[in-house]
């Protein structure tokens, strides 16, 4: 006769699986700076045409992207983030990305 090992199973909370749940990425930002060559009017004129923003929250941003020195025009996945930030480089404009704060 065989010895027959028996285990038993780990009981489960909802807070361990929880804990042992994959978080979601973290959200990413590009994040428009300002330069001394674009004219504000030009800017906004891209946050319109690009994202489609209307042209009161394009001229919020572009103002903000003024006065700040810059504006976080769009969030989401990295991928998406870099590809935003490389179409601002395309329109002539300074893009970055980076994780969002927490």
């Amino acid at each position: 006769m065989g010895a027959h090992a028996v285990f038993a199973s780990p009981v489960r909370d909802e807070e361990t699986e929880r804990a042992e749940a994959p978080s979601p990425a973290s959200p990413w930002q590009t994040v428009v700076w300002d330069d001394p060559v674009n004219l504000m009017s030009y800017v906004a004129r891209v946050f319109r045409e690009y994202f489609g923003f209307s042209p009161e929250k394009a001229t919020e941003l572009m103002l903000r992207v003024h006065h700040d020195g810059h504006a976080v025009v769009a969030e989401g996945a990295r991928e998406q983030m870099e590809l935003h930030a490389q179409a601002m480089h395309d329109y002539g404009l300074w893009a970055t990305v980076r994780k969002a704060p927490r």
